[in-house]
């Protein structure tokens, strides 16, 4: 009679058993902001976390798991986790506990099956700044004669997908997320080079950055022109050649009426003026002007990439494209998507994994880039000197003053001769490394 009882109750046991999603693995993202911890599992999971002080730990607790094998972790020094424990809880349940060497923020969310991986629970984990108290001070008032500081051009270049989204992959094997930050590297590194711009890397490593995520950044770091670079996949492996992509009209009206939505957006600065203080019909029109004369800038700086683009090779798409790519929404930057090649032709994927493809590639942006700020400097930059013209200059005393070349300053200013006006404005070529 006892081992009929422990025959049903191990019966009743099995399919709780059978039903339990296996943790298969850990993997780790480290990024300068936040570290990302992705566990890999055989099946959906249900899960809750909470935090613990003294000393500071992440508690995961997943339901109806079990661990197959180990989670292997080594701590190298540079990951804010110390060590990740795990066990048995509640017979059925599986509890990891991440010791820490802060306190930290997590944020979890799970992820469905995907290309190659299968579920996921991915788990960020945010340093937590300590509050400081700033003094206020009372700001100095500027001379209206005081004479403004000129400042850089700012490159903002970001490198698609990274970490735990690899991007479009290759017959070869060759996954988008590193093809993009080589040649993104590379365009850095010409940018450092260029008099008067300045490059601002959005992913300089292997790590995910949410896609608007990558626009503040840029928005932070005061960028004028934010371009994204990528490598296209299609199911026709004949499929070829680069594009230049802008925000679409419906991407840009769905964009502004989630701006004008959303209340924490308005803090932000759009064009320079904050909207946090505006009534929702100022606010409407500032966006919208903003909005245009971003769109408009987008469409430039793309036609000069698509330039130099060509002059590599055969593009994709002869005439700068439309698409509704939520990382070209910001509405006060400038910003284009490069889809560089196709990584599915076989071809294009064997040159971009070349150091010399990628060096053309990042040749030809840049070019697009200096042509397009040549033409069109943001006020206040080093780009955009003017001279009034006073009584008695001539145009090659002003080339000298400069020390830029005469022809350049000429060709900048479109003018045929060395005729000049008193009050005309002539635009300064910015200096090149050999003036």
């Amino acid at each position: 009679m006892r081992q009929f009882w422990i025959a049903i109750l191990l019966l009743i046991s099995l399919p709780a058993l059978a039903g339990q999603t296996d943790l298969v693995g850990v993997r780790l993202w480290p990024a300068p902001d936040h570290t990302r911890l992705v566990f890999d599992l055989n099946g959906p999971i249900d899960h809750s976390l909470f935090t613990l002080q003294n000393p500071d730990r992440i508690v995961i607790d997943l339901k109806n798991a079990r661990l197959s094998g180990q989670l292997p972790f080594t701590d190298d020094g540079t990951s804010p986790i110390r060590s990740i424990r795990s066990g048995a809880r509640n017979g059925s349940d599986l509890r990891i506990v991440l010791d820490t060497k802060q306190a930290m923020r997590p944020k979890s969310f799970p992820l469905k099956p995907y290309g190659e991986h299968g579920d996921r629970l991915v788990l960020d984990l945010y340093h937590v700044k300590a509050k400081r108290k700033v003094a206020k001070t009372a700001r100095p008032t500027v001379k209206q004669s005081q004479k403004e500081k000129l400042r850089d051009v700012i490159i903002a270049i970001d490198a698609g997908h990274g970490g735990e989204d690899p991007g479009a992959r290759g017959h070869r094997g060759t996954r988008e997320k590193d093809v993009v930050l080589a040649i993104a590297r590379k365009l850095k590194k010409l940018v450092d080079k260029e008099p008067g711009m300045r490059p601002v890397m959005i992913r300089n490593g292997d790590y995910y950055i949410g896609l608007r995520t990558r626009t503040k950044k840029a928005r932070k770091a005061g960028a004028d022109i934010f371009i994204s670079i990528h490598a296209d996949a299609f199911h026709d492996k004949r499929a070829k050649g680069s594009s230049v992509y802008t925000l679409s009209p419906r991407g840009a009206t769905s964009e502004a009426a989630r701006w004008l939505a959303e209340s924490e957006n308005k803090a932000d600065l759009i064009g320079g003026v904050s909207l946090d203080d505006k009534d929702d019909l100022l606010a409407s029109v500032l966006l919208d002007l903003s909005q245009t004369a971003s769109l408009e800038a987008s469409l430039d700086v793309a036609k000069h990439v698509l330039g130099g683009l060509k002059n590599i090779g055969k593009v994709h798409k002869r005439r700068v494209q439309a698409a509704s790519f939520r990382v070209l929404k910001s509405p006060d930057i400038p910003s284009v998507l490069v889809e560089t090649a196709f990584i599915s032709n076989p071809d294009e994927e064997r040159k971009l994994r070349t150091s010399r493809y990628q060096q053309k590639l990042a040749n030809a942006m840049m070019s697009g880039i200096r042509q397009y700020f040549h033409r069109f400097p943001p006020p206040g930059t080093h780009l955009a000197r003017r001279h009034v013209i006073q009584t008695g200059e001539t145009l090659s005393g002003i080339a000298q003053q400069y020390r830029v070349p005469l022809k350049s300053l000429r060709d900048m200013n479109s003018l045929k001769g060395d005729r000049l006006r008193v009050g005309q404005t002539l635009r300064i070529p910015a200096l090149t490394s050999d003036s």
